[in-house]
């Protein structure tokens, strides 16, 4: 029971304190968080004031200190998504920001707006689809890790056993995390995507998971968080595990991908593609080896599949990535560049069999992971392939999917799901499920990092590349455009907010909120929008003769055309940049 937390809850709260009740068969544990002090103690039911408001709760994501005082955030709403070895899987759909504070006279008025601006970058966090969570099983890890564990493991709580790398409420629940009585109120919320099917093959009922977890650290946006930090933890992490539930036996495949270990970055210019830039002076292999360091300890060996371009901006990065790895010198790294886009140009994505067969044998010696009915391993998955593209989503998927199948396959034979010659490209309504199940984790990760749905998604769900699946990719690459420069900065900030990466000092001098945008940043743009629209208008209303009219539109034009090029040569001054924490600056 220690692995477990409280299912059934409900939030009591008086003018004084929030009381958060255990409703579970037997509890009589009582979660007391006093509004004044702060203090987080154990009560019991009787201690409960009838007189308290109630509401039911589905669990707690914890609590954060901004400019007006603690807030307790709640989960208020969850979706069912499976059934996991018997334990429930939920999403959090909606959640509660509840101040500690009765008022807010308090405050100046730029602290009122700080804090409301605080708690809108809170709210954007969790209105970002994505968080799941379970209270009696562990999302955290995968399989392998969890059938490789201490008795004293077991006995663990589930925020104290988690992969810190994968808990996203960590930091908001550092003050229940230091009273191990109150653990089973401590709630591990995981944040990716996690989708699960009930499938048959020839009369033979199985389970189908695919789960995402995408890591804390290092987390943030495209542009503004690109490469690793001094620890060598990587951009847009994400472990994917596929697992296969069939008569009781259990079988896993895990992958990664992440953005190229080295210190580049690439800040949004109003540029479609701004340039990627390689830091000249900080020390890559100290990074880089920290990496995979903990990444051979972690998952053993590492097959690296670079699909970037080895022309263009791109390349630089291939080149540097390609010679660290040679520099690194380990036989547990291997080093595969494909040139995603040279080899499938024209729409031939038939040609991405290129890439399964150079890996196959690779594949085959990396095996999976698989557990018999009577909880015997009988195989351990000895590595995993890092896939990587400049942003890890589109190609990255396109990839992963496919090694996914490959693995599938092997299992299904394995467990006599499929009959010896049988390919499961065959079994259409399964593949069904499986294209659609990709395609979704490709949405769910790109609009996480992103901010928009993934594109070559059609490749992912029908198996070929369409014209309509351009269009759409066009659609997604005008919305990214948009939001990568326009609103990438809040979307960072929210994050490095949530996360603890920021922490609200009212008593700050000088808040980051309160730095005033570039005149630039306003003005250029409304004198480029009004000229480009007195020259429409010009053209609209013709004045006596031709040659005025022309005059109208050609100065009316070069004075539209002539911003616009001044707003791009300097894009940087345009763009909506993070406040918050400082993000690294490589020129």
């Amino acid at each position: 029971m220690a692995a477990t937390t409280y299912e059934r809850l409900k939030l009591h709260i008086t003018p004084e304190k929030f009381y958060v009740e255990a409703c579970d068969d037997g509890a009589d544990d009582v979660l007391t968080i006093d509004r004044v002090s702060t203090e987080v103690t154990l009560a019991a039911k009787k201690d409960v004031p009838p007189s308290a408001v109630t509401r039911p709760i589905f669990g707690i994501l914890g609590t954060i200190h901004l400019v007006a005082g603690n807030y307790l955030i709640v989960i208020t709403k969850k979706t069912k998504i499976g059934e996991f070895f018997n334990h429930v899987i939920w999403r959090a759909t909606d959640f509660d920001v509840l101040s500690y504070k009765k008022t807010m006279l308090h405050l100046t008025d730029i602290q009122l707006q700080d804090n409301k601006t605080f708690l809108s970058m809170l709210n954007h966090v969790l209105s970002v689809d994505g968080f799941y969570f379970s209270t009696t099983y562990d999302l955290t890890h995968t399989l392998q890790r969890l059938s490789n564990t201490s008795p004293e493991f077991q006995e663990m709580s589930l925020l104290e056993r988690a992969d810190q790398r994968f808990v996203w409420n960590g930091h908001l629940l550092r003050e229940l995390s230091a009273q191990p009585e109150v653990h089973r109120f401590a709630l591990p919320v995981l944040h990716g995507f996690i989708t699960m099917h009930s499938c048959s093959i020839n009369g033979k009922y199985f389970n189908w998971i695919l789960i995402s977890r995408r890591s804390c650290f290092r987390a943030g946006v495209r542009y503004y968080v690109r490469g690793i930090d001094s620890e060598g933890h990587a951009a847009n992490f994400v472990e994917t595990e596929q697992i296969v539930h069939y008569n009781g036996n259990r079988a896993s495949f895990v992958q990664t991908r992440g953005s190229i270990p080295v210190f580049w970055s690439q800040r949004p210019n109003l540029k479609y593609k701004p340039r990627p830039q390689i830091n000249k002076v900080a020390n890559h292999m100290d990074g880089f080896q920290r990496h995979f360091d903990s990444q051979v300890i972690i998952y053993g060996k590492q097959v690296i599949i670079n699909l970037v371009n080895q022309k263009g901006s791109e390349k630089p990065l291939e080149q540097t990535f390609a010679t660290m790895v040679s520099s690194l010198g380990s036989g547990m790294i291997r080093y595969i560049a494909f040139d995603f886009h040279k080899e499938c140009k024209n729409m031939r994505w038939d040609r991405l069999s290129i890439l399964l067969d150079q890996v196959a044998e690779i594949q085959d010696e990396l095996s999976y992971f698989l557990v018999d009915s009577a909880g015997k391993v009988v195989t351990n998955q000895e590595g995993v392939f890092r896939s990587n593209c400049m942003d890890c989503l589109d190609r990255t998927n396109v990839i992963q999917s496919l090694l996914a199948r490959r693995s599938l396959q092997a299992q299904l034979q394995r467990l006599g799901v499929l009959h010896v010659g049988q390919k499961l490209e065959e079994q259409d309504e399964f593949e069904k499920i499986y294209k659609n199940a990709w395609a979704d984790n490709a949405n769910a990760c790109a609009k996480q990092y992103a901010g928009t749905g993934a594109l070559k998604t059609d490749f992912t769900r029908t198996g070929k590349r369409t014209q309509l699946g351009l269009i759409m990719d066009g659609w997604n690459s005008l919305k990214r455009y948009y939001k990568n420069n326009f609103s990438d900065g809040f979307r960072q900030d929210s994050i490095d907010l949530f996360l603890g990466n920021y922490s609200v000092d009212e008593l700050e001098s000088h808040s980051p909120l309160s730095v005033p945008k570039d005149w630039k940043f306003l003005a250029l743009p409304i004198i480029m929008v009004v000229a480009f629209s007195m020259c429409i208008i010009c053209l609209l209303m013709a004045g006596d003769t031709w040659t005025e009219t022309l005059a109208y539109v050609l100065f009316w034009g070069v004075a539209s055309i002539g911003t616009f090029f001044i707003i791009l040569y300097n894009g940087k001054d345009f763009v909506d940049a993070p406040r918050l924490v400082q993000k690294e600056k490589i020129d």
